[in-house]
Parts: C-alpha cells; structure tokens; sequence
C-alpha cells in the first residue's frame, strides 16, 4: 500500500510521552527515538567522521581488485598481490654536472585553443639526467590555481587527464625536475598558455554533452532523496576492528508502509572479502544543503537531519565471492524503519518516514537505451564524492556496454571515491527520473566507471526481499545485521 499517512502504535506513544515526562526526550525533541538508532547517533564523533575512508573499489590492468584510499593508496583487497608502482615512476636521482633543467615542448591544449569539460593535458618532457617529476598546473581566471602530477607515457610525453571544467578563460602552465641529485634537481617551467572552455551543454537534464565530473546546479527530486552513508566494516574476518567508511545512497519508492528503502551498491553494506555486513549505518539525505561547512556529523545542521538504518540486503551471490567477480551483483539496499531510527535537521517540517521526508524515486528493471545512435542512451550518474564534501557531484554522457556485458559502463565519468552506490538515472528530466543502476567500481589507470546492471538481473528480487523482511527475523551482533538473498 501506498504511503500517505500512518497511525503511531499504542506502545510508541506510552514511550515517546515517558521521554518527555522524564526530559530525555533525545535529539528530537518530542520524538523518541530507538536505542540502537540512538547508539548510531552517538557513535558518529568528529574525530570518527575525519577517520572514514571511501569504498571506492578498482580493478589494475591485471584484473586484480583493490581499495583505492583517498590519497590514491591501492590496498589489495580479497588478496595479497601488491599493486604495480604507477607508469612513470622516476628512477633513482644521479649525480651529474647537468645544471640545465628539462626540456618542455608540445604543450597540448596550445595556446588560443578551446577544450569541453574534460581533456587530456600533454606536454614533452625531455632531459639528459632524465626527468623526476611533471606538475601541471590550471587556473580559471581569477580563480586558484590547482596541480596535477602528470604521467609519462610514451615518447616522453607526460599526461593527465582532468574533468569538471567550466565555461570560460583559463590557462596552464608546465613545471618539470629533472633527476639530479645535487640540490634535488633542476627544474624547468613552460607557461602559461592561456585556453578557453565552452562544455556544449549536457547540464544534467537530458542534453547530450560529456560532463565528466561537475558539481549538480539542478536540484530536483535526486538532490532530496540522494544521500551520503555512513557505515563501518571490519579490518579482518575475526571482526575485532573495524573501519570507517563513506558513499553514497538514494531512497528508492518501494509503496510499503513502516519502512523507507535505501538503494546503494553492495560493496556499501557487505564487506565481501571479511564476509561480513556493515555496522553503525548513517544516512544523510541532501547533505548538500547542509548550513556548516561540510560532513561533521552534527544532523541538526543538515537540512531533514540523519536516519539510521536496521539492515542490509544483498544478494548471496555478491556474499559467494570477492570483487570484481561479484561486480554483477553489486547493488543492495538498506532498510530503514519510520519510527526512531530519525533525529532531526534545522527544516522543521520534516517527520520520522524517510520515503516521505526525502521524497523518492522509483527503480526501473527494463530494460534502458545503450550503444545508440541518438540521445536516448544520455545517462547521468551522481554521488557524494570524498573530495568534493559536501558538494553533490555528477558526470553525464552516452552510456555503453563496451567494457562488457556484465555491467553498463560510462567510459569518461570520473566520479571519485565516495559516490559509490550513488543513482544512474535514465532518463533526467529537471532533477528525476527512473534509476536504471548504481555507481560500482573504475579502473586504477583510466576513467570510466561501471554500473551494475538492473535489467535481467536479480535486483528486482533482492528489492523485494529489501520490502517484505521482517525486521524482528534479522540477527544481532555486529556483522550479522543483513540477509543474503538466494534470487533465482
């Protein structure tokens, strides 16, 4: 049944007047709110909030999976295969009586010329005691400027590819080291070229051009009912400790009553490789609009405040194995009751269902355009990236299946760690739409990112299970609060 309005049981009124006769009524004010949900609350500390990681998970050229950390860090994750020291790693430095920096030539943008919203920067770099280090740098007209590490590839040529500009005039600029030892190294600066940036649209509501990484202007339902997670994971199969982590999260439509319904990715509730399911779930939709300065895990200064969540639900195919075999099946989904599992925000009209509070958006399973000719296959992807807090963030383009059949695929989006588990959503129109997928996984040395497929899958069945379990039927303990779904 849809939900419109609901009655209050009996026994949460004797409770919620309890707390208010005994002036321990909570974060809420006249709400009560459940003790397990109080505990999440409380267990959110700034120092825990500045600890949390992304669950950003890659693949190397060699199929292995990994933990990409914020700081680019690659920890291997169900395995012990070290990753492979980046393309361009300099050499050890040399003693020389070279004191002439590196040459620099072939700067690509050249000067006067006009790039989108994403472009690959190049330069050639040349030097007889070779070359260190290359530093990119870009500004926006009266903006800061910013720096890039860039690559060597072949021919000497260093690179790197950079998203999210803007229209308007900027301009670059080259430094590179050249690898002598004697007062670390000589150093060389090209620049500044200047460039312009026309990005030809796309903005989010159903145009057709690539937008990379950009921070959503739109607002809309997606705005509302999108959100970040919070939630922890074990270090090791033995549970002892466990880490903080951040992504994304949306609420889904799911025409039930006495729950809301969180759909994110799997790797964001299960922690295949220590088998176990996340605990101290946190979920803070809009956080966008949030009145401080960014995720401090204060909900009254977010704008519907936070939930915290009963359980998770995957499928047991995703639990049988370790990514990236399981990447078919990386999508699940959070349960949250509509009663005290809420502590409030700053807007004062918001109530305790989170599906009414957020609004929702409803989950297609049929099958969407891809590999087209036309616009129809125009898919926005968005999440809540670790380094762009407390920005919500999306990239936009033409979705395909040319990095396989078993996920779709979006060959220029380069969302970062944190907006896993966000929406793909096919199409948007003004800030809706269906949402087709989930942000999954990327490559550790190209852009692109993969969403799990919905259509001919068992997401619709593990939705459903998300629906109908009871929430007395989950076990306690931490790592247990979930069901691994058997769909067919």
């Amino acid at each position: 049944m849809a939900k419109t309005s609901r009655s209050v049981p009996f026994h949460v009124i004797i409770a919620t007047c309890l707390a208010l006769a005994t002036g321990v009524a909570g974060a809420q004010g006249t709400r009560a709110v459940n003790p397990a949900s109080a505990a999440v609350f409380e267990h959110w500390t700034p120092e825990r909030r500045a600890a949390a990681i992304p669950r950003d998970l890659v693949v190397d050229a060699r199929g292995y999976g990994y933990l990409r950390l914020s700081d680019g860090t690659l920890v291997p994750h169900g395995h012990h295969v070290a990753a492979q020291a980046p393309a361009g790693t300099a050499p050890r430095a040399t003693s020389s009586g070279d004191t002439t920096g590196p040459t620099i030539s072939g700067m690509d943008p050249s000067a006067t010329a006009t790039i989108g919203s994403t472009y690959t920067f190049k330069a050639t770099v040349t030097d007889a005691s070779g070359v260190k280090s290359v530093t990119f740098k870009v500004q926006k007209s009266g903006g800061t400027v910013q720096s890039f590490s860039a690559t060597k590839g072949a021919n000497n040529i260093w690179s790197v590819a950079l998203q999210g500009f803007t229209d308007g005039d900027w301009s670059w600029q080259v430094t590179a080291k050249d690898n002598v030892a004697a007062k670390g190294g000589n150093t060389s600066t090209m620049g500044w070229f200047a460039f312009t940036v026309d990005t030809g649209g796309g903005g989010g509501s159903g145009g057709t051009g690539i937008v990379t990484n950009a921070e959503w202007s739109v607002g809309g339902t997606v705005q509302a009912a999108a959100g970040r997670l919070y939630f922890e994971m074990p270090a090791s199969k033995r549970r002892g400790t466990w880490t903080g982590y951040v992504c994304s999260g949306t609420v889904a439509t799911d025409g039930v009553a006495n729950r809301s319904i969180i759909l994110t990715a799997a790797h964001c509730v299960y922690d295949d490789a220590n088998k176990a399911f996340a605990r101290h779930v946190l979920f803070i939709p809009d956080q966008t609009d949030t009145t401080g300065t960014g995720t401090d895990l204060n909900c009254s200064n977010d704008p519907m405040g936070c939930w915290a969540p009963s359980f998770g639900v995957v499928d047991v195919n995703y639990t049988a194995t370790t990514f990236p075999n399981n990447n078919a099946w990386d999508y699940a989904f959070y349960v949250v009751s509509d009663i005290g599992a809420h502590t409030s925000g700053f807007r004062t009209d918001v109530g305790d269902a989170l599906d009414l509070a957020a609004g929702s958006m409803g989950l297609s399973f049929s099958q969407p355009s891809h590999d087209t000719n036309d616009s129809s296959d125009f898919t926005s992807a968005l999440g809540y990236s670790y380094d762009a807090d407390p920005n919500f963030m999306y990239c936009a383009e033409d979705m395909t299946t040319t990095n396989g059949t078993v996920n779709w695929w979006l060959p220029s989006c380069g969302l970062t760690g944190g907006s896993s588990g966000g929406p793909w959503v096919q199409p948007m129109t003004a800030g809706s739409g269906p949402i087709i997928s989930v942000n999954s996984w990327g490559y550790t040395n190209s852009p692109g990112m993969a969403g799990a497929k919905f259509y001919q899958t068992s997401a619709s069945c593990v939705f459903a299970s998300a629906t109908n379990t009871v929430f007395a039927n989950i076990p306690g303990g931490d790592g247990n609060a979930g069901v691994a779904v058997p769909c067919p």
